[in-house]
């Protein structure tokens, strides 16, 4: 059984901004909610939207007793069976881009915060990097040593928070799917700025808190009546704690050294709404920049 704290915020974790004038948007229930969330029994948290930059967060924050209630458990349990093929195109647009914004050298130092079971750790390396990495899930690191064949050297077993790199390190940092799981993402995002070097890029895709799915589904809500969101999943996989907006990024630039290099929204996929409406939400998300998830690249200022 999992045991939470719940640790309340005052203010946004990205801006700074006092959470006191912040934007309730609703409930969230610590179970998958479906269409029908009145109808089930639960925890729920209140969700928020900061005024100032657009970063959705749950208000109190569940902070679960041990990090492995979540993340320590079989892979298999968690990523879909055709995750664990090799495939020679993973994260091969990632790298076309990077390759597009860097001046790149083989040899370059590039780190995978939470490198999962090792799958960029083998894709930047075979791109021509010097590649590291760290997982805080145990099973997921036994998994990228045993099944992966991820150098033990080259991967470490902890938190953001625990483990340490050299200042002025890595080439390259990717925080692939990582970002919006982080307690303290800003503070996680500075230290990672300190293993940068100058000149280098940090690269992350996060949930979007503009995506247009998630404002559909909130409406259905109201209109049946309950104050259920669909944002975020805190308690319940993929335990989601944040979604971000660009101008999180614009306003914690101003107090990290640090600039946004590129970005672009993602469409991904639809799976709420009859497929004959795909077609159209995908193009309406797609000219509008309200797709589910953002890329964005950052560039340590030298």
């Amino acid at each position: 059984m999992k045991g939470y704290y719940f640790k309340e915020i005052f203010v946004c974790e990205m801006c700074g901004d006092k959470t006191d004038r912040h934007k309730l948007l609703g409930q969230r229930l610590n179970k998958s909610q479906g269409f029908h969330p009145k109808k089930k029994a639960g925890i729920s948290v209140s969700v928020f939207k900061c005024s100032n930059c657009g970063l959705i967060y749950s208000n109190p924050q569940p902070i679960p007793l041990s990090l492995q209630d979540h993340y320590g458990i079989p892979p298999e349990s968690y990523w879909r069976e055709e995750y664990f093929k090799i495939d020679t195109q993973y994260f091969s647009g990632e790298i076309f881009r990077l390759k597009k914004l860097k001046n790149f050298t083989p040899g370059m130092k590039a780190l995978d915060v939470g490198a999962g079971i090792g799958k960029c750790m083998i894709a930047l390396e075979n791109a021509g990097f010097d590649t590291y990495g760290f997982e805080p899930s145990k099973p997921f690191y036994e998994r990228a040593i045993s099944g992966m064949h991820i150098n033990e050297k080259k991967l470490k077993l902890g938190t953001i928070e625990e483990v340490e790199y050299d200042d002025n390190f890595f080439d390259f940092i990717s925080f692939g799917a990582v970002f919006e799981h982080l307690y303290h993402p800003a503070a996680s995002l500075e230290k990672a700025f300190r293993w940068l070097k100058p000149g280098g890029i940090i690269q992350m895709e996060i949930p979007s808190s503009r995506y247009s799915i998630s404002k559909l589904i909130n409406l259905y809500f109201r209109l049946k009546g309950t104050n259920y969101v669909t944002n975020l999943s805190p308690m319940h996989r993929p335990f989601h704690l944040y979604e971000f907006d660009l101008m999180s990024f614009q306003e914690l630039s101003k107090r990290v050294g640090f600039k946004i290099l590129f970005h672009e929204y993602y469409v991904c996929r639809i799976d709420h709404f009859p497929k004959i409406m795909h077609s159209l939400l995908k193009k309406y998300m797609k000219l509008t920049n309200t797709g589910m998830q953002l890329a964005v690249w950052l560039t340590k200022k030298t």
